[in-house]
């Protein structure tokens, strides 16, 4: 792909600058809704005994489960789960009532090896044409090893609409990520904007990455198997291990984590918009750049005109 134009770089510049400008202008302000600080490092990981990490009872039960948004506007989720005795089905039972279950929809199944580990059996169900603003409760799983969770879709779509985001990154699985998450459920924030650098399995070697991030998942499903957690990969995610023969980049982020891309007329998983209540969410793969003018530098001096024209299209 070519390179972008002069042009099209001022014009990003231009945009991205009017909106700094506005903002420091109208003083706009989110708030701040605590005064929690997580402790700082170093931060020591939970054993895998720790009863975060528990295995669900019964052969083949679901675990790992999380949800994400599933399209452009919000009425649609992605449930992904992992099994591991046998495949299953990729199979998502859902309602408005509890365990009345009148709708069902079918996903796609998905596994990948990293050296000599190989992942469960990675289920993703798109779940759409949701009421905005409804309850639903749905099952996953078959017999008695099923397991069953709820969700809220957001509110319509409208310029005054209220709705808490929280704001998570760096989380991993220490001690100080099980008490930042313990306080994030506590506040009552509807939906999770995660920055990147998720489990931080990439701290260890061979086998034990690819159980770092089953651990991670399970730990984790408290809040993500009940209201979705918005994605975007960080360096943490790169897992680039030649000394293991490991040269594909992002390979466990992209098995274990979809996004709506498609949904938002992205061409990667790695940068894509979704519009939630009133706010219209623009994530793009922190590892580029955290700087705005680098960002732009990195934006008109390498091959990357698509990403480019995406943002100024979604600004």
């Amino acid at each position: 792909m070519a390179r972008v134009t002069k042009m099209q770089c001022l014009l990003f510049q231009l945009i991205l600058s009017s909106f700094v400008f506005w903002d420091s202008v109208n003083k706009v302000n989110a708030g701040v809704t605590s005064s929690y600080v997580r402790k700082e490092f170093p931060a020591v990981d939970m054993p895998l005994d720790h009863e975060v990490f528990a295995v669900p009872k019964g052969y083949n039960a679901p675990q790992q489960v999380h949800i994400t948004q599933g399209n452009y506007d919000g009425n649609a989720v992605i449930i992904s789960w992992v099994t591991f005795d046998e495949p299953g089905l990729s199979k998502v039972q859902y309602g408005t009532s509890v365990k009345n279950y009148g709708f069902t929809a079918q996903g796609t199944m998905t596994n990948y090896t990293f050296y000599e580990y190989s992942s469960g059996f990675i289920h993703h169900v798109l779940v759409d044409g949701l009421k905005f603003d409804t309850k639903y409760y749905y099952k996953i799983g078959d017999g008695e090893s099923a397991r069953e969770f709820w969700f809220r879709t957001p509110p319509m779509i409208g310029p005054d609409v209220p709705y808490k985001f929280g704001v998570i990154g760096d989380l991993g699985q220490t001690y100080n990520s099980l008490s930042t998450l313990e306080h994030y459920m506590e506040t009552g924030a509807q939906s999770v904007l995660f920055l990147g650098d998720i489990s931080y399995a990439d701290r260890y070697k061979y086998n034990d990455v690819g159980l770092r991030w089953d651990t991670w998942g399970r730990f984790a499903e408290r809040s993500t198997a009940y209201q979705p957690w918005i994605w975007i990969a960080g360096n943490h995610e790169i897992e680039y291990m030649p000394y293991m023969n490991e040269v594909t980049m992002f390979k466990t982020y992209l098995h274990r984590y979809p996004t709506p891309y498609v949904a938002s007329q992205s061409s990667s998983p790695m940068f894509y918009s979704v519009r939630r209540a009133s706010a219209h969410i623009i994530a793009l793969r922190s590892v580029f750049s955290s700087h705005p003018l680098l960002l732009i530098r990195y934006l008109c001096y390498s091959d990357s005109s698509f990403l480019l024209k995406y943002l100024v299209f979604n600004i």
